[in-house]
């Protein structure tokens, strides 16, 4: 499931690229905003589809907030138990400088040339996946 979404994802993002690659400027007008909004949208839902599908704790990609609030209410001042709080805090971080590097990439480097960063990280993550796909390891393996 996760080479054949990855896989998915970066087409779409390379589809993306392709939309991008002739803007003037980067500016983003008209039906090509939203066909790039359509494709990136896909290429994310596609991406919490499967993280969801896996279970991978506290790494909820567009619930963030539930992993904020999840951190508090359930911190020991909060009068919880406070489970794996050092985990929280690092997929909130991780997530937070992911942000931070995409603002500042698209900022200086503009759209075409973010696109093209996602698509070059994406690239090997899909060979990677679809490498490990015919993997026994247990962790590969569908929780039942």
């Amino acid at each position: 499931m996760l080479a054949i979404a990855v896989a998915a994802q970066t087409t779409l993002v390379a589809a993306s690229v392709l939309v991008a690659a002739p803007l003037d400027g980067d500016r983003v007008d008209g039906p090509l905003r939203h066909t790039l909004i359509v494709l990136l949208g896909l290429a994310m839902g596609l991406q919490n589809a499967v993280v969801r599908r896996l279970g991978v704790p506290d790494l909820t990609t567009t619930v963030l907030t539930l992993t904020l609030t999840g951190l508090a209410a359930d911190s020991t001042p909060g009068g919880g138990p406070a489970p794996r709080p050092g985990r929280r805090i690092l997929s909130v971080l991780a997530m937070f400088l992911g942000a931070l590097a995409g603002a500042l990439l698209l900022r200086h480097a503009g759209l075409t040339a973010t696109l093209g960063l996602i698509l070059l990280l994406l690239a090997p993550t899909c060979a990677a996946a679809w490498r490990l796909a015919g993997s026994d390891a247990a962790w590969t393996r569908p929780p039942s």
